[in-house]
């Protein structure tokens, strides 16, 4: 019995010395090594985006909602015209091909649009992996989420929801994914998140723009 009791205090030791000192750690030096090797890329990308629209702006910049449900403002390549409604969620357009520039696009397709956001990790806004911050209107999950105890977590460019299906499945299943990893964040669990969104990102599993109809 004494043992058990001392391996549950090792591991939520180490769980929370992962959680609060090393994954933070870990984002830092994998945002920075990650700008300086994607910065020829996204220059190129900034370039066409301005060709594509020259007066309006390369970045788009939103109000998300972040750790303890404080907001901060979230970087993207923009991949809408500046007339899109940008205080509602993408997936819930009823027409989001009216909004969607040429350039946007493609980099949608292959989620370049979100590769702003490393400068959001390395400021300390976002992680690289966590629940995906969500816009101030959208009450209802960030409630859920408060009741899964995920909003205690920095948000990241990916997370537990977005590799079981992303667009496909429920608010409140994302909720719950994303309480999930809140409770079971891991160096391990990380990685594997990681790699299954570069894979998901290759095959486009789980995207839908506007609503599904």
């Amino acid at each position: 019995m004494i043992k058990g009791k001392n391996s549950e205090s090792t591991n939520d030791q180490s769980f929370r010395l992962y959680r609060d000192f090393f994954k933070r750690i870990c984002d830092i030096i994998f945002s920075l090594v990650a700008i300086v090797i994607l910065a020829l890329p996204m220059l190129i990308i900034a370039l066409l985006i301005k060709t594509d629209s020259p007066e309006e702006p390369v970045l788009f910049k939103q109000i998300r909602v972040g750790k303890d449900n404080i907001p901060f403002t979230i970087f993207k390549f923009r991949s809408m015209r500046k007339d899109a409604p940008h205080q509602m969620a993408t997936e819930n357009f009823e027409n989001p091909e009216l909004y969607i520039t040429t350039i946007g696009r493609v980099i949608r397709k292959a989620s370049l649009d979100e590769l702003p956001q490393l400068f959001n990790v390395l400021k300390g806004d976002m992680s690289i992996i966590g629940p995906r911050p969500l816009i101030p209107n959208e009450k209802k999950v960030l409630a859920m989420r408060d009741e899964y105890g995920a909003s205690q977590v920095l948000p990241g460019i990916t997370g537990l929801a977005q590799i079981h299906g992303r667009d496909e499945i429920t608010d409140e299943n994302k909720a719950a994914y994303d309480g999930k990893y809140a409770l079971n964040i891991s160096v391990f669990l990380d990685i594997s998140i990681f790699c299954k969104t570069i894979f998901d990102v290759i095959v486009r599993r789980g995207v839908h723009e506007g609503k599904r109809r």
